[in-house]
């Protein structure tokens, strides 16, 4: 189990963050939230880093809009969450996701993101060098940034039946990035990652995490 510490932006902004794992750690990843929030999905997802050995930290990115965002999975928090990313400034994250970075200081550093953090998770690729790996699951806008250049191997993870994220996307994405890996994974859903939604897929998961961990203790050590 983790627990909760404060981050300072470089634009002077604090924002909380969960952190779990050895504070010794010779590696560590950061870990981009959905838009639900830091909430248990993501906080468990850290404590699963944190016992393989990463130090691991999510930060709260929607603390600029709202403090102590913790979604569900329901249509109303699926909207309000909308809400809270499209109040979002895009250079904002990447400094709150970099302040993060920087509290792992002096670790080999992977990024991993869901959802929108998957996006993000992108971002941390080609609008930082402070990640050597990043994995990127179900990143709805990495198609509308596609073309950007990766500064680190990256690796993503895609449903054949995400509603949010057309295979004509996964197409562009992989024509444009030959080099990373994209894997498609044959009936999942978006989200398909998180065991507490109902298109929860145990085999895709457990598939899509074991080539993140293997992805990881490639390019981290």
């Amino acid at each position: 189990m983790g627990n909760i510490i404060e981050l300072k932006s470089a634009d002077g902004f604090a924002l909380s963050a969960y952190r779990a794992g050895p504070q010794n750690a010779a590696k560590g990843l950061v870990v981009i939230q959905e838009i639900f929030g830091v909430n248990h999905h993501v906080r468990d997802m850290v404590d699963r880093f944190a016992a393989q050995g990463y130090a691991a930290v999510a930060p709260a990115l929607f603390d600029r809009v709202k403090r102590g965002v913790e979604l569900g999975y329901t249509e109303d928090d699926i909207g309000a969450g909308r809400d809270l990313r499209m109040k979002l400034n895009d250079a904002q994250v990447m400094t709150d996701v970099e302040a993060a970075a920087n509290q792992l200081d002096g670790m080999k550093l992977g990024v991993v993101g869901y959802c929108f953090g998957g996006t993000v998770a992108w971002w941390g690729a080609t609008r930082t060098h402070k990640f050597v790996a990043s994995s990127c699951w179900y990143g709805g806008g990495i198609a509308a940034t596609k073309d950007e250049s990766p500064n680190c191997p990256v690796q993503m993870h895609f449903g054949e039946k995400d509603a949010s994220i057309p295979i004509t996307d996964v197409d562009a994405i992989r024509a444009a990035q030959p080099k990373a890996e994209a894997y498609l994974y044959a009936g999942a859903q978006h989200g398909f990652g998180c065991d507490e939604r109902s298109s929860f897929s145990k085999p895709d998961y457990e598939l899509a995490q074991q080539r993140t961990l293997a992805f990881f203790a490639k390019h981290l050590g």
